[in-house]
């Protein structure tokens, strides 16, 4: 049995050329290449194909977070930048929808670009229509509370946002943002504002694509996870005992978890591996409920280690049919959860069946994720992908792996 706390991360290493990365999307999204793998068989399509090649009475389930325009420029009197990147709320609400609608200030976690050159009490930023202010509270550990308020005040956070932000693209991509870049780094069906990173592996799709998926009789269901700027963090430590993951807001509606109870037995495949440490977190909020049916709301968050920890792991219909009952008893038809997975090899898979993703980062806990599900396989498939001019990383190619 591997013990996923022992893994060392430069085990999982491979030579990425900086031409293999994907600076900039295909001129249409569904045209990216398909990689399909399945009991060790790696064939190589169109995006397109997918609807078909996905396993009959399977149920296809997306992340529908929107990417926030998270990146603020203020410009100071001396002509000098600070760049404020917005990470996640703190005051008055820590659930990102609430946050997002607040009207008048707010305070959020936040990383600092040129920090040294903020000498005064706040910085200001005008937009078309309103000012926004940003006040510097405390310094904690990598990261900055940064307290905004904006007039006119009824404006919404997100609509502030919206008018003096920029999008956040990876670091990786080492580029200035393009117009392009506003609409091709959201999903066609981003609807929950909150996210800081876009859930990739969704860019493929398209209006046609999702009516193909449709005439298939393939069933869709979505959920609801913020990509924070964690995914990118790198895995520094020399095993991943000593390294601490992100955690993410999760936000799943109790009709998808109908859905997925419904389809336990068939295959059940998650689009990006958001969608995939949403629904494996959804087995493991159950087991807790199970646990403890009068856990408190602000207690549903799923620690990284939990998965490994737990002797006697309940059945996925038990665990469904405990977030069931506890939605009914809180009279709510959401859960709201937090979730710090670790899904590496060593996992052992509850919900998903397979996985539609992009190409990961060498030495990236999302590649671990991919190691778990396919094996020592990933190797292949990576080296595939390389010899037949995949392209990697978020505007890369797609792949639909199929649990080994």
């Amino acid at each position: 049995m591997i013990n996923p706390k022992q893994l060392a991360i430069k085990d999982f290493v491979y030579r990425l050329p900086e031409e293999r990365i994907a600076k900039f999307p295909l001129p249409e999204r569904d045209q990216s290449k398909l990689l399909h793998y399945q009991q060790g068989t790696i064939a190589d399509y169109k995006f397109t194909d997918i609807p078909e090649l996905l396993p009959k009475n399977t149920l296809l389930v997306f992340n529908n977070t929107k990417v926030v325009q998270a990146r603020l420029l203020f410009q100071k009197d001396t002509g000098g930048l600070v760049e404020i990147f917005c990470l996640e709320p703190v005051l008055p609400h820590r659930e990102v929808q609430l946050a997002m609608q607040q009207t008048g200030d707010c305070t959020w976690k936040c990383l600092v670009g040129n920090n040294k050159r903020w000498k005064s009490d706040s910085l200001k930023l005008n937009f078309e229509g309103g000012t926004l202010t940003a006040l510097r509270q405390a310094q904690q550990e990598g990261h900055f509370l940064i307290s905004f308020s904006w007039s006119p005040a009824e404006l919404s956070f997100a609509e502030v946002l919206e008018r003096c932000g920029r999008l956040p693209l990876p670091p990786y991509l080492n580029r200035d943002l393009t117009p392009d870049d506003n609409t091709r780094y959201q999903t066609i069906y981003a609807h929950h504002q909150g996210a800081v990173a876009a859930p990739t592996a969704g860019l493929h799709f398209t209006d046609g694509v999702m009516r193909q998926v449709q005439e298939q009789q393939i069933d869709t269901a979505y959920l609801t996870l913020h990509v924070g700027a964690g995914t990118f963090k790198p895995v520094k430590a020399d095993t991943m005992a000593a390294h601490d993951m992100h955690a993410e807001q999760l936000m799943v509606s109790k009709q998808v978890v109908e859905q997925v109870l419904q389809h336990l037995g068939n295959p059940i495949i998650p689009v990006g591996t958001t969608s995939m440490r949403s629904l494996e977190s959804l087995y493991w909020l159950g087991a807790l409920l199970l646990q403890n049916p009068a856990l408190a709301p602000d207690a549903l968050l799923i620690n990284q280690w939990l998965p490994y920890e737990t002797a006697t792991p309940p059945t996925a219909t038990d665990a469904l049919q405990a977030i069931l009952t506890y939605l009914d008893q809180q009279q709510t038809a959401f859960l709201h959860a937090s979730t710090q997975i670790l899904i590496a090899p060593g996992y052992d898979f509850k919900i998903c069946s397979g996985l539609v993703t992009n190409f990961h980062q060498p030495e990236s806990t999302l590649l671990l994720l991919v190691s778990a599900l396919v094996g020592e396989n990933w190797r292949t498939i990576y080296q595939h992908a390389l010899d037949n001019g995949y392209r990697f990383l978020s505007y890369g190619d797609s792949s639909l792996l199929m649990r080994e």
